[in-house]
């Protein structure tokens, strides 16, 4: 499973949620203010991520997702925030574009040809 440290957990989430219809299934707070510990799935996917602290910097990290339609999914990234990677284009592997999130992550989505 992927771990990331991300400053803004809690907005993660949301942007998570948002994109990807994420499902939060586990949150442990350092305080009223800080995840220290918290876990998101994404299809049958776990992703843990906490936020950031002065002893445990920002780790981002790249993730391939296949979602149904590639191009709706990086049109509501773009709209929750994200920046272009890649522009949407058929690929021999799919239809595919890469964004990454106002948390430094890049997300490459994907649609499988039919």
């Amino acid at each position: 499973m992927p771990y990331l440290i991300v400053s803004g957990a809690q907005s993660f989430i949301e942007f998570t949620k948002k994109v990807f219809y994420a499902q939060e299934t586990h949150r442990a707070m350092r305080d009223e203010q800080s995840i220290m510990h918290a876990e998101i799935m994404i299809a049958e996917c776990t992703i843990m991520f906490a936020d950031s602290t002065e002893i445990y910097g920002v780790r981002n990290s790249d993730f391939f997702v296949y979602v149904d339609d590639a191009d709706a999914t990086f049109k509501k990234a773009i709209e929750a925030g994200a920046t272009v990677i890649n522009e949407m284009a058929d690929q021999s592997y799919g239809r595919s574009g890469g964004v990454r999130d106002p948390f430094g992550n890049g997300w490459w989505i994907t649609s499988i040809p039919n």
